[in-house]
Formats: structure tokens, C-alpha cells, sequence
């Protein structure tokens, strides 16, 4: 879900830097290509039919700063593969000039420890590095405003690099979402000596929540606490579902929680206990629901049993077929043992496994048999 969240606002942030880049494409399409780019990318061992086959336009650029990039990325630490790398699937970093690179290296540093941890981040996300020199000093007031909320520094690295977009606009953007969710928690009844702590780790779960309208997590919470959630309830909601909120709309929610209601048959108190110790509930469709319903009941659970460990819907059909099968090669019952075994990430469900798996190897001690002695 994160990754298809991530991906769609990255799409609706980028639209007019992307929509001048096939301005640009357009206007060098019958222009040959700058051989200096071509062959200095050949020095560094670049992919360039793969550059060719993305982002082609790059190579008729010109002026182009190839040797520039690759000598400040030598310079903080990064192979040549690793600087190979970061040119092939962002080619454009050739397209910023000494001064860009000096500026942003600057900007970076400000909240990065050291230069290994920038080209760590450099290689993941490159074109939060390499940004536009007009996004300049929104970046510089934007950092500015996170350190004056005393955030953690990685946490600010953190949401430069997976959300550069709030770091390119207004502060003021920025300032207007902070202030709701922390008007949110206040009014929910969050300890304020806690606040920061709470923000921190919100934003570090999904930093793309900076990005949405604060009146969305209005309406959510509005429509949450019609549902009979009181204040405590929202506020754990609010943690639980890691400033996912603001991804959820109340006909999507109203959707699937009539559905949930209907498959399971509670009341609604019931229900909502069960949406606290699964949020998930709010934000899946009702398609995947069902499946997943339909798969736990086939595989031999029951619906009480669904109900006592309701965060087994959080798990694909698939998942949870594949740890069933497992479990039954060591004899153990699903349909009448607890779900705990199964639930959980991967690590969690390993633990248990080899938990299980233990227990049954080990011999039981009888604590009334003859001990053996010499004779």
C-alpha cells in the first residue's frame, strides 16, 4: 500500500518538473548526442543503452557536467560501481552544474552525520539529491522549520529523501499540516510532553503525509468519531495507523465497514474494538476483504477466531496458505490452536515456527522416574 501511496503522490508532485523535462525532450529530439557526456559515462562504465532507452534526452544536453558529478561522489566515498550506479537511473545528476552540487552538498550535510550515510541516501534516492537549483531555498527554510521542531536529524534526512516534495515547497505548506496534527493530538487528549515524540515517528512512518490537505485528516477523524470512537479511541487510531489517515476518505471507510460488519456479524461496539486492534480494516477494499475472509474460513479457521486475532487480515491469502502448510507438517491444528502462531511479519512467524518446532524435539522431563546411577 505504501509503496503504491508513495508512487502516486510522487506522480502528482512531479507533474510540472516532468512536464519540463518532455519540453526539453521535445526540443533536442533531432539534435545529436553530446559525445563528452557519451564518452565520460563510457569511462565511468555506465549503462548507457540503458540511459538511452529511459531518459535519452539527457544525452543531447548540453552543457553537461559528468566528470563534475562523478568527482564530488568520489570525493564523499562512492565507488566507481556504486557512482555507475546513481548515473544509470538518474542520468539528469550530469545536467547540475558545480555550484548546484556544492549548494546541495551543503544542504545535506546540515542534517546528514557524515558523507558515507549521503551516498547511501544518494544511491537510493538520487533525484532527491540531485533537485532543481530553484527549489534551493525552500529546502533551506523547510530544514530550518523541522530542527526548530527539534526532530531528530535522521528523521529529517528521512523525509528529505522519501518525500523531497515537501522539502521543495513553501514552508508555510508545511508549517499549515504540522499544526494540525499537532492541534489533532492536543485536542484527542496526547500528552504535550509527548508530542514531539509522537510527530517524529509519525512522519517517519509515512512522510507523505506532509503532502496531503490537513482538511482530509479533519474529515477522517470527524467521520471516525460519528462512528461512536471516543477521543482515546481516535487518538490511538491516529498512532496506530501511522498518519495513514490522511490516505482514507469516509465513503471508502463507510464501504468497508459495512462489509466487515456484514462478513463478521458484530454489533457496532464489537466492531469497533476490533478496527482498534486492526486498523487495517479502515483502508482495505472490500475485494481484498473478502479473499481474505474467504481464505482463512477455507483454510479451517473459524470466525471466532478471526474475531479474538483480527490483525490475521493484515496478511495476504497467500501468506497465510504458505504458514498453515508449514504448521501442519509439524501436526499443528490451526482450526483449534491459536492464531498467534501464525500471525505477524516474517521474523515474527520464523520465532514461532522455531518455537514449535523446538518444543516438539525436546524430550518432556518426568519428574517421578528413577534417576540412572552408578552401580
Amino acid at each position: 500500500m505504501l509503496r503504491l501511496i508513495a508512487t502516486s503522490l510522487c506522480l502528482r508532485c512531479q507533474h510540472v518538473p516532468l512536464l519540463l523535462s518532455n519540453l526539453r525532450a521535445c526540443s533536442t529530439l533531432g539534435s545529436v548526442e553530446n559525445q563528452q557526456t557519451v564518452e565520460a559515462l563510457y569511462e565511468l562504465s555506465v549503462d548507457i543503452q540503458k540511459v538511452r532507452k529511459l531518459k535519452g534526452w539527457v544525452l543531447h544536453q548540453s552543457p553537461a557536467y559528468t566528470k563534475e558529478v562523478a568527482s564530488l561522489l568520489r570525493d564523499m566515498g562512492a565507488s566507481t560501481p556504486i557512482i555507475a550506479h546513481i548515473l544509470a537511473v538518474h542520468p539528469e545528476a550530469v545536467l547540475c552544474n558545480s555550484e548546484q552540487l556544492q549548494a546541495q552538498q551543503e544542504l545535506w550535510m546540515s542534517v546528514c552525520p557524515n558523507h558515507r550515510e549521503l551516498i547511501g541516501i544518494i544511491e537510493k534516492f538520487p533525484a532527491s539529491f540531485f533537485s532543481a537549483s530553484s527549489h534551493l531555498e525552500n529546502q533551506r527554510k523547510n530544514i530550518a522549520y523541522f530542527q526548530s521542531l527539534n526532530l531528530n536529524k535522521r528523521i529529517i534526512t528521512k523525509l528529505m529523501a522519501s518525500a523531497p516534495q515537501s522539502f521543495s515547497r513553501p514552508v508555510e505548506q508545511n508549517q499549515l499540516m504540522v499544526c494540525t496534527l499537532q492541534q489533532a493530538y492536543t485536542e484527542l487528549g496526547g500528552d504535550e510532553a509527548n508530542m514531539r515524540i509522537w510527530l517524529q515517528k509519525l512522519l517517519s512512518q509515512n512522510p507523505f503525509v506532509l503532502l496531503k490537505p490537513p482538511e482530509v485528516l479533519r474529515q477522517n477523524l470527524l467521520f471516525l468519531k460519528d462512528k461512536g470512537f471516543t477521543t482515546s479511541e481516535l487518538l490511538r487510531l491516529l498512532s496506530k495507523l501511522r498518519g495513514f489517515v490522511t490516505e482514507l476518505n469516509p465513503d471508502s471507510m463507510c464501504r468497508t465497514l459495512a462489509f466487515s460488519q456484514e462478513t463478521i456479524g458484530c454489533s457496532d461496539a464489537e466492531l469497533r474494538e476490533i478496527i482498534l486492534k486492526c486498523p487495517a480494516l479502515l483502508y482495505h477494499p472490500e475485494s481484498t476483504l473478502a479473499e481474505r475472509f474467504e481464505g482463512l474460513l477455507s483454510a479451517g479457521i473459524s470466525m471466532s477466531q478471526i474475531i479474538q486475532t483480527p490483525t490475521i487480515l493484515e496478511l495476504t491469502t497467500q501468506i497465510i496458505n504458505y504458514r498453515i502448510h508449514l504448521l501442519k507438517s509439524r501436526g499443528y491444528d490451526v482450526s483449534t490452536g491459536s492464531l498467534d502462531v501464525i500471525n505477524g511479519t516474517k521474523k515474527d512467524f520464523e520465532m514461532n515456527f522455531g518455537k514449535l518446532q523446538l518444543r516438539r524435539e525436546r524430550p518432556l522431563f518426568n519428574p517421578v522416574a528413577p534417576l540412572k546411577g552408578d552401580d
